[in-house]
């Protein structure tokens, strides 16, 4: 590695970003969207242009701890958060991981629920219902429709 440079966190192949940033991002994007915050925002709450956002959320650029530490709070969620619901295959696609440092047997891969469209949509309509009994008698139905649909299963 040429001299004065730090590591660059990156994949074998070069100019991919590594799996776990990648990740990570998306967490970011996440929950900044399920918040209504544009990226815009969220950058003038940490100090950095929507660009640099929208590098972190792809994952083209790294967080780092202290980043990562001021997005948790911004955006209220414990740092935990932006590493949660990873699949097997992200985690072993890191750099370590590639130079078998580590091993585990992966686990099934079950998609996040929370990183779907409709799941944001349903979340926002919610909260826009204005009448707190109302709004509790949705949830209340909700529930009832899906426990419901359990026994039936």
């Amino acid at each position: 590695m040429p001299r004065g440079r730090k590591p660059s966190g990156r994949t074998a192949s070069i100019g991919n970003p590594n799996p776990i940033d990648i990740h990570v991002g998306s967490r970011v994007r996440l929950r900044r969207t399920l918040l209504g915050m544009s990226q815009e925002k969220l950058g003038e709450a940490i100090g950095l242009t929507f660009q640099q956002v929208q590098k972190y959320e792809r994952g083209a650029n790294r967080i780092g701890s202290s980043r990562l530490f001021d997005l948790s709070r911004v955006l209220d969620v414990p740092v935990s958060f932006f590493f949660e619901d990873m699949a097997p295959g992200t985690s072993s696609r890191s750099p370590s991981r590639l130079k078998g440092l580590a091993e585990q047997k992966p686990e099934p891969f079950e998609p996040d629920p929370m990183a779907k469209r409709e799941t944001l949509e349903l979340v926002r309509a919610y909260y826009r219902i204005t009448d707190p009994q109302v709004r509790k008698r949705i949830f209340e139905l909700t529930k009832s429709l899906a426990n419901t649909s359990k026994t039936e299963a």
